[in-house]
């Protein structure tokens, strides 16, 4: 038998290293579901899951997101959620945004946000599959899956586990992060999982005064990242005060965020 890459998805082989998908169960409904996702921390990830899912809710779609950074979660302070998740007869309840985001993250089981999870990887990519079976996700349009940084175990567990329609890459200007980036470009397609495009944060700053674009780490490599894997580019967000500011207030949901609007449509054509 040829040598296995872990991708169950087109193989017909019947052996011990089949991966199941993992199901819903039966009070929950999700129609598409879109992971982002980066090669390494630090470059925006949740706050571009933040965006897209905020962007889809205000245009009338019902919105969940499934925050599978577990040892980093950020996504409840972004939406100024504060109260724990509650559940009964094994079924988890999301919180639920302002707007209508149905939200998990495992800041929401803590009783302490700032407790740190010290889990090893198994442990960690089976709350990521409960976190997708035994919550109750109500009639979700598009859930937007907030992946770990990397393409470590957590990353390889979500991928084989979760039915996902397909990935944003989220990358920075920098040398080093293109380069990483390119490593989880490679993983996606080793796992056949579609790659919508890639979305750049931190491209620019604007200047308030004339509105010129000044790069403060040097000419982007987005473009020839883009062309080198034949993938769309979604967006650029520039270094912005306005958005960082209603971020730490926990008003991402106020955000008017037209960058991003290449990656709205491409979703919605999923």
């Amino acid at each position: 038998m040829a040598q296995c890459n872990g991708n169950c998805n087109e193989c017909g082989q019947s052996c011990d290293h089949r991966i199941e998908k993992a199901k819903l169960n039966e009070l929950s409904k999700v129609k598409k579901i879109i992971g982002v996702i980066s090669g390494k921390g630090g470059v925006g990830k949740s706050l571009v899951s933040s965006l897209i899912a905020s962007q889809l809710s205000k245009e009338g779609y019902r919105i969940g997101i499934l925050d599978a950074d577990i040892t980093g979660p950020s996504i409840p302070k972004s939406f100024g959620i504060t109260e724990k998740a509650m559940g009964e007869q094994g079924i988890i309840y999301p919180a639920i945004s302002k707007t209508g985001i149905q939200i998990m993250s495992a800041n929401l089981l803590l009783e302490n946000e700032e407790d740190p999870i010290i889990w090893r990887g198994p442990m960690i990519g089976d709350l990521v599959k409960q976190f997708y079976t035994d919550v109750l996700w109500h009639n979700v349009d598009y859930m937007i899956v907030d992946m770990p940084p990397g393409t470590g175990d957590v990353a390889l567990t979500t991928f084989q586990y979760l039915p996902i329609d397909g990935i944003i890459i989220v990358t920075s200007p920098q040398d080093l992060v293109s380069t990483i980036v390119k490593k989880a470009i490679k993983m996606a397609s080793a796992m056949n999982i579609s790659i919508l495009g890639i979305v750049e944060n931190m491209s620019y700053v604007e200047c308030s005064k004339c509105q010129e674009k000044i790069y403060i780490y040097g000419k982007s490599h987005l473009e020839e990242v883009a062309k080198d894997f034949n993938l769309d580019i979604l967006g650029q967000l520039p270094l912005k005060e306005e958005i960082s500011r209603l971020v730490d207030k926990g008003e991402v949901e106020d955000i008017e965020c037209e960058y991003l609007n290449k990656a709205i449509e491409k979703i919605k054509n999923l």
